[in-house]
């Protein structure tokens, strides 16, 4: 009988939705996800959401990963921050939070480092919080993953129904993103993109690339981005084998993804690609991290603070990110 892939979901930060959308999804799931996912937060805080949905579960606390094989009834979760429950303010920022967020990651990432674990699934955790807490480089996840795995290089992957949007920047405001936009960052992306595709289950993927200025530059009157690095860049993929086109105008390289034409598209910056994602179908997307030695997914929300523990949060982002995760662990993502 094949073994199923351990997967580690974190909580996220317990201030946010992660505990209620974690108890949702898990409800949800039943024993239908073909991996063996266990969680990474706090008891106290899933008692505390269950509490508000009228959802009854067992999670089973356990004091170290080493004790996970012993629940063998019901769902165990890992603690490794001791964070009092009792103290929490939903819908505040809080360094106590912050501190508890980085702690269920880290602690997935070191199981994932291990071998003890074959993927991380992450809840959003606050950025604000985060750099309360002391986190001063870590403005989110894959700044944590990068920090953590010494990788050269990371990139987002954004998937959603027939779309799929990597990111050559993220967390960079305009003026640096624009800035970023040079051949040989270009190149990098478009390699590990094409790469992790193909690891995930997409053996010739197809990428677009977006240009940057509206119209594609109209031959350098609206910008030369697309003529001096976009262009060259593709050129040298393509070169190289790579199934790569582009640049395409920004305004019309989504919609022919989504008609089919494309695999994926590669996004100049953070809100270029976002935004087309989570007009298209923003309850299914899921993120994607590229560039590191293990699978890690995210729901693509935010910890949504004006509605936590109120019972509103929707768990689809979860569900779809632990199913895009053993799909992508399986190499069959399509």
């Amino acid at each position: 009988m094949r073994v199923k892939p351990k997967l580690a979901v974190t909580m996220g930060d317990p201030a946010g939705i992660g505990a209620e959308v974690v108890v949702k999804a898990f409800a949800g799931l039943g024993s239908g996800l073909q991996a063996d996912p266990f969680v990474i937060g706090s008891p106290g805080c899933l008692e505390l959401a269950m509490q508000q949905t009228g959802i009854r579960l067992n999670f089973v606390p356990v004091a170290g990963f080493d004790q996970l094989a012993a629940v063998t009834d019901g769902i165990a979760v890992l603690d490794p921050s001791g964070f009092d429950a009792d103290r929490l303010q939903l819908g505040e920022v809080s360094a106590d939070c912050g501190h508890a967020a980085v702690s269920f990651f880290e602690t997935g990432v070191r199981l994932c480092q291990a071998g003890d674990v074959q993927g991380v699934v992450t809840c959003p955790i606050n950025k604000e919080a985060v750099h309360a807490a002391g986190y001063i480089g870590d403005i989110g996840h894959q700044e944590i993953l990068a920090r953590m795995t010494g990788a050269a290089l990371t990139a987002t992957m954004l998937m959603t129904t027939n779309l799929k949007v990597a990111h050559l920047s993220t967390h960079k405001s305009l003026a640096e993103a624009v800035a970023y936009v040079r051949q040989p960052v270009i190149v990098d992306k478009l390699r590990l993109t094409v790469e992790s595709l193909q690891r995930w289950g997409i053996s010739q993927p197809r990428v677009a690339v977006a240009a940057l200025n509206p119209h594609g530059g109209e031959g350098g009157m609206l910008g030369r981005e697309e003529i001096d690095e976009i262009a060259p860049a593709v050129q040298v993929c393509r070169q190289e084998g790579m199934d790569v086109t582009g640049p395409l105008p920004a305004d019309s390289v989504f919609y022919r993804a989504i008609a089919g034409e494309f695999d994926a598209v590669l996004a100049l910056y953070h809100d270029q690609g976002h935004i087309a994602i989570k007009v298209h179908d923003f309850e299914q997307s899921v993120t994607g991290t590229m560039g590191i030695p293990f699978i890690r997914t995210s729901v693509d929300h935010g910890t949504a603070f004006d509605i936590a523990g109120r019972n509103k949060a929707d768990a689809n982002g979860l569900v779809n990110a632990m199913v895009t995760a053993v799909d992508m662990l399986n190499g069959t993502l399509t």
